[in-house]
This record gives structure tokens, C-alpha cells and sequence, in this order.
């Protein structure tokens, strides 16, 4: 049975030889006797005493070898490196952690060390108020590892600076988080400026380029990443479309994925829950579905927009355990930008019915929460970092370019949902060049499906219509085109789907595809054209336009024009 009395350490001495002392206390305590010191500190190390007796002049020793030995666990248990150097440079004193870093590291600490003795020595007359000897920072690098280090004096009683005193640590972690604000600073203002660039220089196929290289160019600055993909909601059918990927294989691409918590993989839960989600080994989570045999961890944010989930930003790594908390915030913040520049696109689509200034109102509006989530996400980090001033005015500079975002949408220009100059054009006979061509035309929007199908009826050709992407696959298989034009974002079907379709039937079906002012939800158009795509046309188009690239797009040469009679062969009177 345990002996629940309390303890108590006798260290043997001219009073304990004198008198039965540890008799005494024996009857009423547990009673440990030494009679040498280091057997006596051993005993305070490993167990817990409720008293220490001891004669007078040897409780002294004892007291102060304690004291030693707390303060040396203490200083080798902290995080920080700490070191005391001498005058001459030398290092006299080092705890474990400054003991385990690298030579180089340690050559650069004595050096600073030496640096600041000379700095300290330097002051005039000997220091009598010990506050007044003030601490300095530096900071130094080695490889690719960063380091900040303050030095003290060790004054004498005379004032006279003895030592140093370093403590080190490593700040790389500190460098890698300012640089993820940098690059969130930079993507939200080079991605804020795409709307404005793209209306005064850039055509809708440069466009959807452009967002694509800047998503891709800072997903790389600010994460760590051997394959990334961005996945967008379709409302209708709750598919997550792969629009932007870098690293992907072809088989990972195809991999059907919708948003629900259960069996659609991470990208899936995140969708539905609006939740990140870190996968620290890929091997073990089972809510991971196969698709990369190199990919080991994985981090999936959702895309926000009004508070509501409009896709994924998932980056996977061949490493296992590559990412953490530090890289999950940053990756939110950054994935609000994403979200903005890929649905801002899509609002002023959905809303070009309306007039230009009720647009502009409208979006402007429907922004202003997503970009109000950013501005709180980055005044919460500030509070984090009260204190650090660089990385705060960081922080700042993302809320004053949230107000650029604003302005880039009121210089987008407004255009209808059908082909242009319907009204004007004037067909004449049928163009025998098309006479007979089977055309399936395939579009959601009533006018754009009408307007098509009667001028090419008109220039002669056999015209199929479709309102759906499954309705278009099906008459596919059933029925030989010469020619297929479709749009890019359809129900059921994308227009990926559609083009493939096309050529399952017949390897090289030409085929047309559409999309309005340059969105391209699936990325049907950078697919397509890997594959043989015949054009894209840009709503809204011209009817010369539109019969111009049919004539392409099945072969037909531009008619040449007919020839004026020549006037100098006419008969001359004699």
C-alpha cells in the first residue's frame, strides 16, 4: 500500500550527526536521507518533496545548484536558440536548441554577436542604469532559411558590457506567411483589373486566356502545389465542371464529380458543406476519391460568392502532409478572388436583357457582399497581428483594392442575346455552295436557336434544331451533320460534351462552338480546340459573320467577286 504521508529530503550534516533528526521525522513523514550533493539534486529531479532540511551552511549550495537546474531545464526547453558570447568572440555558454543548429547558422550568430559587443562598447562612459543598455534586433540569412536574433549587454556592477546575450530563432514560417500576403495582395489587384483590360484591349478568347494564366501564375506564388484544379457549380444539375487545371491527367478530368457530402470525393463535401477540408494522406482518408496515382495530400476551399458555394479551388501535393491551417486560411482568402473574377463573367451575362445602367446596378450590387466578406477575412487577420506594421499595411492593401473591383465592373459594355442584323439581311438566291448541307444547331436561348436555323434554311441548307446538350447527343447518334453549332453552356450537356459527340460520329465533323461574350463555364472551348475545333464564335455575331465561318468550317472557299465587263472591248465605230 502507498505511504500517503508527505515527503521530506534531509541532506546529512553536523546537525543531523548531532540528533536522531531523521528518527524524528521518520514517525510522522517519509523521510529521504543523502549526504552527498549531486545525490541529493538527483533525488529533487526525479521526485516531489514537501520540505528540504538541511544545516544552515549547506542549504545555501543546495539552494543555488537547484536554482542552476531549473534554470538550465527551463532555457533548454524553450523554442528559441540562446547563447552567451565573450569579448573575444567566443561562445561560452549555448542551450540545446542553439546547440542543434547548423554550423552556418551558428558561425552567423557569433558574428552578430560580435557585431553588437562592438556597437555596446562603443558608448561613452560605463552604463549605470542597466534599462538603459537597450536590446538590439538583426536579422540574417543562410540558404534559404531566415533567422531574427536580439542581443543584450551583460553589464558589470561598474557599467562595463561583460558579455552578450543572444536569443535566435527561426523565422522562415514568419517570411513564408508575409509572402502569401504579398501574393494574395497581388492576385486580388491583378485579378480586380482583368474586367477593365479586357473591355478597352483584349477579345473574348484573350480574355478567358488571360484569367486562366493569372489564376494559374498565383496559385503557384502562393501555394505548394504539384496539381491544382478549379471546379465550378452548375445549379442545375449540382455538376462540379473543371474550368481551370494545371497538372491534371486526362483520366482525373473526367471524373464526374456533383455537390454532395457522400461519394463525390473531397471536392464533393466541400460543395455541399461550404467547408475546407485539409487531406493530410490520401491513402488513408477515405472521403478521397482515386484519381492522381502520384498525389499523396490535398487542400479543397470552397468558392464563395454571397455567401453561397459557386465551386471548389482544390490543390493537391505528391507530398504527404503538405498542407496546414496557415495554408487553409490563405487559400480562403485567395479563393474569394478566384470566385469574383470567374462569376463576374457569368452576372453580366445573365443580365444583359436589361439596360446598361440597371447592369452596372445590378452587379455592382450582387458584388458588394463577396467583396465584404474579403474586407472582414482581412480585418480579422489584422487583429491576429497587432503589433507587426508590415504585415497589417499588407492586410490593408487588399481592403483598398476591393474598391478597384467595384469600379472595374462599371466599364463593362452591355450587348443583346441574338445574331445581329437579322432585320437588315436580305438573302438572296440560295447559296449552291451550301444547298443541302445537314446543320444541327444546338442553344438554349430561343432567339439565338430561331435566328440561325432560318438564315442558314434560307442560304439553302437542312437544319436540325436542339434547346438541350443530351437532346443534341442523342440526334447525333441518330442522324448524319455535316456541320454542328453549338453553345458552350447548355442543360444536361456542355458543350465539350456536344463536340465530342460530333466526333464519335465522324472523326472529322466540323464543328462551331458559341458562347456569350467569352464565358466558357466547362472549358469547352480550350478542350475543344486541343481536339480539333473548328472556330468559336462570340455572342452576340453578324450574319455575315455566322455564314463566313460556316463556309470555313465545311471547306468552302470565299466566293470571288464577279468581275466588271472590260469597256475597251466594246465596238468601235469605224
Amino acid at each position: 500500500m502507498d505511504d500517503a504521508r508527505p515527503r521530506i529530503l534531509i541532506f546529512a550534516g553536523k546537525v543531523t550527526q548531532d540528533f536522531p533528526v531523521a528518527e524524528e521525522l521518520g514517525r510522522s513523514f517519509q523521510v529521504d536521507v543523502f549526504d552527498e550533493m549531486e545525490k541529493a539534486m538527483s533525488a529533487l529531479r526525479t521526485h516531489t518533496y514537501h520540505a528540504v532540511f538541511a544545516d544552515v551552511g549547506d542549504f545555501l549550495p543546495l539552494e543555488r545548484a537547484l536554482v542552476g537546474e531549473k534554470s538550465s531545464l527551463v532555457l533548454n526547453t524553450i523554442g528559441e536558440g540562446v547563447c552567451i558570447v565573450d569579448p573575444d568572440g567566443r561562445a561560452t555558454w549555448s542551450n540545446r536548441k542553439m546547440r542543434s543548429f547548423t554550423p552556418a547558422v551558428s558561425e552567423h550568430v557569433r558574428q552578430v554577436c560580435a557585431q553588437a559587443l562592438s556597437v555596446f562598447s562603443m558608448q561613452t562612459g560605463p552604463i549605470t542604469d542597466v534599462s538603459s543598455a537597450r536590446s538590439k534586433k538583426y536579422t540574417f540569412q543562410v540558404d534559404e532559411n531566415y533567422f531574427e536574433m536580439i542581443c543584450s549587454p551583460v553589464v558589470t556592477d561598474e557599467g562595463q558590457v561583460q558579455q552578450v546575450v543572444a536569443v535566435v530563432w527561426d523565422a522562415t514560417s514568419g517570411r513564408r506567411l508575409q509572402g502569401k500576403i504579398d501574393a494574395i495582395d497581388s492576385a486580388g489587384r491583378e485579378l480586380s483589373r482583368i474586367e477593365t483590360e479586357v473591355v478597352s484591349k483584349l477579345s473574348p478568347t484573350e480574355r478567358l486566356r488571360l484569367l486562366e494564366e493569372k489564376i494559374i501564375k498565383y496559385s503557384k506564388k502562393l501555394m505548394r502545389f504539384d496539381h491544382f484544379a478549379v471546379r465550378l457549380l452548375d445549379k442545375r444539375s449540382s455538376k462540379l465542371e473543371v474550368v481551370i487545371a494545371e497538372g491534371l491527367p486526362s483520366e482525373a478530368l473526367e471524373i464526374d464529380l456533383y455537390a454532395q457530402p457522400e461519394g463525390n470525393g473531397i471536392c464533393g463535401y466541400v460543395a455541399a458543406t461550404g467547408r475546407s477540408y485539409i487531406c493530410h494522406d490520401t491513402e488513408k482518408d477515405p472521403r478521397y476519391v482515386l484519381g492522381l496515382r502520384h498525389c499523396k495530400s490535398s487542400l479543397t476551399v470552397p468558392l464563395k460568392l454571397f455567401d453561397k458555394v459557386v465551386g471548389v479551388y482544390n490543390i493537391e501535393s505528391e507530398s504527404v502532409g503538405a498542407f496546414n491551417e496557415d495554408d487553409r486560411q490563405f487559400a480562403e482568402i485567395f479563393g474569394r478572388y478566384v470566385a469574383m473574377a470567374l462569376n463576374i463573367l457569368d452576372l453580366l451575362v445573365t443580365e444583359r436583357c436589361a439596360t446598361s445602367g440597371q447592369i452596372t446596378d445590378s452587379v455592382v450590387q450582387e458584388m458588394s457582399q463577396p467583396m465584404a466578406d474579403i474586407v472582414t477575412e482581412a480585418r480579422t487577420l489584422m487583429e491576429e497581428y497587432i503589433g507587426d506594421d508590415t504585415m497589417r499595411g499588407r492586410l490593408n492593401r487588399i481592403v483598398d483594392h476591393v474598391e478597384k473591383i467595384r469600379d472595374s465592373v462599371k466599364h463593362v459594355a452591355a450587348g443583346p442575346n441574338v445574331v445581329l442584323g437579322v432585320k437588315e439581311h436580305a438573302p438572296g438566291e440560295q447559296d449552291a455552295r451550301l444547298k443541302g448541307k445537314r446543320i444541327l444547331v444546338a442553344d438554349d436561348e430561343p432567339n439565338i436557336r430561331k435566328s440561325i436555323s432560318d438564315i442558314l434554311a434560307k442560304a439553302g441548307c437542312v437544319v436540325e434544331v436542339c434547346k438541350d446538350g443530351y437532346e443534341s447527343c442523342t440526334m447525333l447518334e441518330q442522324d448524319p451533320f455535316d456541320l454542328v453549332i453549338s453553345d458552350i453552356k447548355m442543360p444536361y450537356r456542355n458543350g465539350y460534351e456536344v463536340f465530342a459527340a460530333a466526333r464519335r460520329q465522324r472523326e472529322d465533323m466540323a464543328v462551331i462552338l458559341m458562347t456569350g461574350f467569352g464565358y466558357d463555364p466547362h472549358h469547352s472551348i480550350v478542350r475543344a480546340s486541343q481536339d480539333g475545333l473548328s472556330s468559336v464564335m462570340f455572342k452576340p455575331f453578324k450574319v455575315d459573320q455566322l455564314l463566313e465561318e460556316v463556309h470555313k468550317a465545311l471547306g468552302i472557299a470565299p466566293a470571288e467577286p464577279a468581275q466588271e465587263p472590260d469597256k475597251s472591248s466594246k465596238h468601235k465605230p469605224a
